[in-house]
């Protein structure tokens, strides 16, 4: 069966071909600046060079039928018809209390994916968009949501809840839900296989960093606990994002700058974090580039990241009674050779300790153990991949 896996974002979607058969990658590509001026589109066949146009898309619908045609374009495509997809795969980002797992799509779950808009209003509403799209052009084939807060659900009450009044979570649902579901059940399952040993035998500390940043404790192959809340925006420093802060902040910029409800969401959703540090910039790369010709907000960031790091990783291992491994993923974790190393020396005390010639040769997109060969707890490099998890979960529900 092959699969198409959908991940519709506000003005994009991002796509991938799956043929389940030997999990292969056919195809992948990027719409861009859908409903926008600018509009772009990018397919790529693995082994082919990249097929590329400007293109206007007015809408979802128009961007996912471009994929569609192109998909089975005799140039360009790699299927000679629609028919030959059997099911397509979605990311949704919030499923609230809702979905502990992925489900086939129908109108209750459409319902109950709206109903979680209030939880996730920056993604649910576009997942949706992506959902109703592929229905209007490929009738009747089945479709999947996978959720990114799914894999989180095995979370036990006293990590998921906050010291808010009860009646908010009986009310709102207020309680800590996490995010990057998805990659973290991916690599902490590839993390058991590389260690030889099932999921059920390991505790390991996944930490997904990119521009999005979030770190989870996996005992025995389920959720214990994990940096992001009740939204994306909990948790370590970010590229936009302030992470955890004290919450008596709030009232108090609201206060001196005047700031609405949502204008105070907006400063620290999309004007904090590494671009509120360094006042430039909300990558990283940019941040080593800068810390290396000494600017001294750059080496803050970099300062605040480890030490944010090196907490939740020590705080998460004693949490779960011992860790086998930790796991870096995501485009700050499979590329910082210095992150990496020096939160490795940091936690030394449990027996951590770091290869420095293997960590420095270790490539984007490559699986490595860096640690030493003496070192207690394996340190592993896994590239994420929530596509091809997405793809499985799609496969298992309509084969």
């Amino acid at each position: 069966m092959k699969i198409l896996v959908i991940n519709a974002g506000s003005s994009s979607v991002k796509y991938q071909l799956i043929d389940m058969t030997r999990e292969e990658l056919l195809a992948k590509g990027l719409c861009e600046r859908i409903g926008i001026e600018g509009g772009a589109f990018k397919h790529q066949v693995p082994g082919k060079d990249a097929y590329k146009i400007d293109i206007q898309m007015k809408n979802h619908g128009e961007a996912i039928a471009l994929v569609v045609k192109t998909l089975t374009d005799p140039e360009h495509g790699v299927i000679s018809d629609l028919s030959e997809i059997g099911a397509v795969g979605h990311r949704v980002l919030h499923g609230g209390e809702k979905f502990s797992g992925s489900v086939v799509v129908n109108e209750k779950v459409i319902e109950a994916i709206e109903e979680c808009c209030e939880l996730g209003p920056l993604h649910n509403p576009h997942n949706l968009t992506g959902i109703r799209a592929c229905a209007e052009i490929m009738p009747g084939v089945p479709q999947v949501a996978v959720f990114d807060t799914g894999f989180h659900q095995t979370m036990p009450n006293y990590a998921y809840m906050y010291a808010l009044p009860y009646e908010y979570y009986e009310k709102y649902k207020i309680r800590r839900y996490g995010f990057h579901g998805t990659s973290h059940r991916y690599v902490s399952l590839r993390a058991a296989e590389l260690l030889g040993k099932k999921p059920a035998e390991v505790n390991v500390v996944t930490c997904h960093l990119g521009n999005g940043s979030s770190i989870a404790a996996v005992k025995e192959g389920k959720c214990l606990d994990t940096t992001m809340g009740t939204t994306p925006l909990e948790g370590i420093i970010m590229g936009t994002r302030c992470g955890s802060i004290d919450p008596a902040i709030v009232p108090l910029l609201m206060k001196k700058e005047n700031l609405t409800p949502d204008q105070v969401d907006a400063v620290m959703n999309k004007k904090s974090g590494i671009l509120g540090i360094t006042g430039f910039t909300s990558d990283n790369r940019d941040v080593e580039a800068g810390t290396k010709e000494g600017n001294e907000r750059c080496k803050l960031v970099e300062d605040m990241l480890c030490h944010q790091l090196t907490k939740y990783v020590g705080a998460f291992s004693a949490a779960m009674g011992g860790v086998d491994a930790i796991v870096f993923t995501g485009g700050i974790g499979e590329n910082n050779t210095s992150y990496r190393q020096r939160v490795a020396d940091k936690l030394g005390f449990m027996g951590v300790k770091m290869d420095p010639e293997k960590n420095k040769i270790a490539t984007l997109g490559k699986e490595m153990d860096v640690a030493a060969e003496d070192s207690r707890v394996r340190i592993l490099i896994i590239p994420t991949n929530e596509e091809l998890m997405i793809a499985r979960d799609t496969f298992e529900l309509c084969k």
